[in-house]
């Protein structure tokens, strides 16, 4: 899913994200949001370096944008920052909840676990306090443990017996809110099929 919008800056160590923070980057030529099912969450900005807020734009700085037209406004964290090219640089910033690869959960073993109790033991027994939390609406139990130190992030998915290995579903990451849903969206019975409904379709083949 891709969005456009105008972001706003704000410091690493921001907290209040209801201001408008450092200030608006209206002099962004180009914002994009791009969403993969429990994959990459990423925005991508362009700023020219006569903007207003060029000198802010740094990495570990956090963005505010908006992922889609339904979702709460995102933060995201800057981590690449290119050489300007014709007087604009490339900025790319990873959603918030990429700041759990940071944070080490420590090995436990329970046995068979609800979902809920399996988000909470996860995101409780950590090396480190933060303050991420978590919903989900799964029912089921199975067997769930962490059996050594490694990312919270790699917990969730991403390791074989991670957290959708044993309960499958999707992620919504909503800032410092983990929410596990059993699919996102709703199914509306809209097929696209080949010469109805497309205007167009492209084939790439490699030999």
């Amino acid at each position: 899913m891709v969005f456009y919008m105008i972001p706003i800056l704000y410091k690493a160590n921001a907290t209040n994200f209801a201001s408008f923070g450092i200030g608006v980057l209206k002099d962004c030529t180009f914002c994009e949001v791009t969403e993969e099912r429990n994959g990459a969450f990423e925005c991508v900005f362009k700023y020219p370096t006569n903007g207003q807020l060029y000198e802010e734009i740094k990495t570990e700085r956090l963005i505010k944008a908006k992922p889609n037209d339904t979702a709460n406004d995102q933060m995201f964290r800057i981590y690449r920052i290119t050489t300007p090219i014709d007087g604009v640089v490339t900025v790319y910033a990873q959603h918030l909840s990429y700041d759990l690869s940071n944070i080490a959960a420590l090995p436990w073993d329970s046995g068979s676990i609800t979902a809920a109790l399996g988000l909470e033991q996860l995101l409780h027994n950590t090396a480190t306090s933060h303050p991420f939390t978590c919903l989900t609406a799964s029912e089921s139990s199975t067997n769930f443990h962490v059996a050594k130190p490694q990312s919270v992030r790699a917990c969730l998915g991403g390791v074989s017996g991670s957290f959708l290995d044993c309960w499958g579903g999707e992620f919504e990451w909503d800032n410092y809110l983990v929410r596990h849903h059993k699919h996102r969206g709703q199914e509306t019975g809209v097929v696209i099929e080949y010469g109805k409904n497309m205007t167009e379709m492209e084939h790439d083949a490699e030999t």
